[in-house]
Order: structure tokens, then sequence, then C-alpha cells
């Protein structure tokens, strides 16, 4: 079922978190911060909204580097349910996808809980004082990838962020598959 993310609550804080990635280490939030701003990513390793963008994603992670700004994405899926989005299934991910960002697995499910994360993908983008900045999509592909040219939503925002300190006014929100919880 496909799910919208909320608008963009200029300034909210990012709250710290704890996990471990695919690579091993455990990451917080001071681990991934770049110097001018940092994308937190919540995607998963079977909706079509992040096979979609996948490639794009570790793109936009890597062409955002330069501009100072860090990028790490959360799986926070019940892996119960789903198991293709357990541990194991990330690592597979991110080899075969060649993650240069840290993929980290949100085993409890808190972090997706205190960010209020919606769907798979949603894009967190916060300045370097933490405070969310962006809250929209990486680009206008849906549950399949748009042509090639298309605006790159996420990006232009976070180099803004980079320069400025704040975000876009206007922005789209992202569109994927809801969270999964675990159950209760």
């Amino acid at each position: 079922m496909a799910a919208t993310a909320p608008v963009c609550d200029f300034g909210w804080a990012a709250p710290d978190f704890d996990l471990l990635a695919t690579d091993g280490r455990r990451y917080g939030l001071r681990d991934v911060m770049g110097p001018n701003g940092t994308v937190i990513a919540f995607i998963c390793n079977h909706c079509p909204y992040v096979l979609a963008v996948i490639d794009r994603l570790v793109r936009d992670a890597r062409d955002l580097a330069p501009h100072g700004v860090g990028f790490a994405a959360i799986c926070s899926n019940d892996p119960v349910q789903y198991p293709v989005d357990g541990f194991d299934g990330m690592v597979a991910m991110a080899r075969e996808r060649a993650f240069s960002l840290p993929y980290l697995h949100d085993a409890d499910q808190s972090v997706a809980r205190a960010y209020g994360a919606a769907c798979t993908p949603d894009f967190f983008g916060l300045n370097a004082d933490g405070a969310l900045q962006y809250r929209g999509r990486l680009d206008a592909s849906r549950a399949k990838a748009g042509p090639t040219d298309l605006r790159r939503d996420l990006f232009e925002a976070m180099r803004q962020v980079a320069e400025t300190g704040r975000g876009p006014e206007d922005q789209i929100p992202s569109m994927g598959c809801s969270i999964k919880w675990a159950a209760a």
C-alpha cells in the first residue's frame, strides 16, 4: 500500500541513534553527519518505490559528499513479516548496489518511530545543526523509475541546504510503501 510522507517540519531536531550497519560497524547520527548537512533515508530491500530509485539514491549520496553532506540509509521494516528486509538481505543489497553510504538496521523500529518515518523511501534532509530542512522526494519517479533527466529534487534541496542552511519552501513529499511495523 502506498503512503506519502508528511510535509517538512522546518527546524525539527533529528534524534540520535546507535545502529548496526551492513559493514559491521555501529553508527550514530554524529558519525554520519556532514559538515554542511545530512540525509537520513528510510528505505528497504523489497519496496518497488525504493527499487525504482536505489541507483539514483546511491548516486546522490556520492554526488552530495563533495558539498559536505553526509548520507545514511536505515531499514526499519519488520524482518519477520518481510525476511528480505532482514540484516542478511541488507548486506546483500549494499554489496550488489555498491553502497558508499552506511546502511543501518533499525531492528526494534525505535529510530523509525522517533523520526516519524512513514514510507520507504522517506528522506530527512538536515542542516549542519541537525535541524530538518527537507522532507521531500528524491525525484518524480514512483513505483517505476522515471526518465534519467528528471529534476533531482533531493540533490538540489540538499545542495541549497549545504550552501544556506535552509531548505526550499516548496517540497513535494516522497511516496512509497508504508513502513512494515512489527505486530505488537
